[in-house]
């Protein structure tokens, strides 16, 4: 029996991008035009990825994928198929979720006898990741609102509706009904265990307390659908090394906390305004979930050690992982910040910027280890973008403090920048749309003069990034860019 094909047919392949998007991009804008162009080559890769998936496990062993295995993948995905076709768009709220990414990268890994099984049997990752695909037709179905029966199976005490939230329970399989916007679930004995009802914003309701459902912040325009905070989905972390990143663990957030995040996000959109129309834009066309952190590594009671943390995953295209940030304008900023490596990764995979190899050897004023090329030209982009930010912020600030707090920040970022421009303007290995792109975040650099920072700001700039040079010298012993 060869796999269903995945619905709806793959869109054709994204042409290359026409040299006034890259220019946007260098400037680390991008218009609702520009930033479409992204997605719809992410989403065409996501379509691909879970096609890779059904075909890695039609052609993996029968040990790792079971014949009743490979058959329950089929019937899911029949499931998905039949809610593609009463609403396109529930389908892909689920199958484009940024979480969704991580799963099927280790479900393929997992296929292949490289992640969790190997070829003498399936261990209990790769079952698990494989089961997971019912849990996602589940929720595309429920979405699409249809009429459907099936079984799923609760892992680690959770049972996972993607998009939708997480029902506490013991681990094993469960029986799942949804019929005119209820649904009910089951266990194994035919006993009931909830009851959920359906909301008409997508998400879903009820008041029992195992039910852990996906937190919906307003959307940041009009015509847009909620921003999930999703603190529920079991692969929202998975594979990402937080700690290597400097990162906390992943954390779930209790009413008090929930109500925070709600009352920050609240302030996002204007503040993001504040920065350019485009800043905005970006955000609304970008981001699709927001992960909560835990408190950052070192940080503790006396308030020592980082205060923020803040990351993005490759393969988890959309999603933000923060811990709680402090104010809505620290909200704001890690959100223009985040959204560059979004932004730029998604670039990369669309036309190659560099040659460089994956060397760590560069000098970089954020980090205290040497950088890859390519992780050099990450950050200076993304810092760019926040140079760039907080000097309208101070421009437009009313309050002194407010003022101070956005000159400093930017005199910080706009330095941090400069000590790194040249090793990328001098790079040899260069693409041509990657000597454009450098380009023009060199003509944004020099647009910053037109206002500088006080100078004050700007002397203690200088010195933070001198003394960060020193320090990684010292550090890194002869190792030089």
């Amino acid at each position: 029996m060869s796999p269903a094909p995945i619905p709806p047919l793959i869109p054709p392949p994204i042409p290359p991008l026409p040299d006034h998007m890259l220019r946007q991009l260098g400037r680390t804008e991008g218009d609702t035009g520009t930033l479409g162009v992204l997605v719809r080559d992410q989403d065409t890769r996501r379509l691909l990825l879970l096609r890779a998936l059904l075909d890695a496990a039609g052609a993996a062993p029968a040990a790792l994928c079971p014949p009743p295995a490979l058959d329950r993948l089929r019937q899911d995905w029949a499931l998905l198929e039949k809610a593609e076709r009463t609403d396109r768009s529930a389908v892909r709220t689920v199958l484009f979720h940024p979480l969704t990414g991580p799963w099927a990268q280790r479900c393929l890994r997992g296929l292949s006898g490289t992640g969790t099984g190997t070829t003498a049997g399936p261990g209990p990752g790769l079952r698990a990741d494989l089961d997971h695909l019912s849990a996602l037709a589940a929720a595309a179905a429920i979405r699409a609102g249809i009429t459907f029966t099936t079984r799923l199976t609760a892992h680690d005490g959770l049972l996972s509706l993607p998009t939708l939230g997480a029902l506490r329970t013991e681990s094993g399989p469960l029986g799942i009904t949804f019929e005119d916007g209820e649904l009910t679930v089951r266990e194994a004995g035919g006993g009931l265990l909830l009851t959920l009802r359906a909301q008409p914003d997508g998400t879903a309701g009820s008041a029992d307390p195992r039910w852990l459902p996906v937190l919906a912040l307003p959307a940041l325009r009009s015509g847009l659908g909620p921003v999930p905070l999703d603190d529920v989905d079991p692969y929202r972390t998975d594979g990402s090394g937080l700690r290597r990143h400097g990162l906390s663990a992943a954390t779930h957030v209790d009413d008090h906390e929930r109500k925070a995040w709600a009352e920050s996000w609240a302030g996002v959109a204007p503040l993001l305004r504040v920065g350019g129309e485009h800043r905005l834009t970006e955000a609304a066309v970008l981001l699709r979930c927001l992960v909560p952190l835990g408190p950052p590594p070192g940080s503790g009671p006396a308030g020592e050690g980082a205060a923020h943390c803040s990351g993005t995953r490759r393969e988890a295209f959309g999603a933000v992982l923060s811990s709680k940030p402090a104010t809505p304008a620290y909200f704001a900023s890690t959100l223009v910040h985040e959204l560059q490596h979004t932004k730029l990764a998604a670039l990369a995979a669309l036309v190659p910027l560099h040659h460089e190899d994956a060397t760590p050897r560069h000098f970089a004023p954020w980090r205290s280890d040497p950088r890859p090329f390519d992780g050099l030209l990450q950050g200076a982009y993304s810092h760019l973008a926040l140079a760039d930010y907080w000097q309208r912020f101070a421009r437009g600030a009313r309050r002194v403090t407010h003022r101070d707090l956005a000159w400093a920040e930017h005199a910080r970022c706009r330095e941090q920048v400069g000590a790194v421009l040249p090793v990328l303007a001098g790079s040899a290995a260069l693409t041509r749309e990657g000597r454009v792109l450098v380009n023009e975040m060199i003509t944004l650099y020099h647009r910053l003069d037109d206002c500088p920072p006080p100078t004050g700001h700007l002397a203690r700039a200088q010195a933070y990034v001198a003394t960060a040079k020193v320090i990684w010298q010292q550090r890194n012993g002869s190792r030089t860019q």
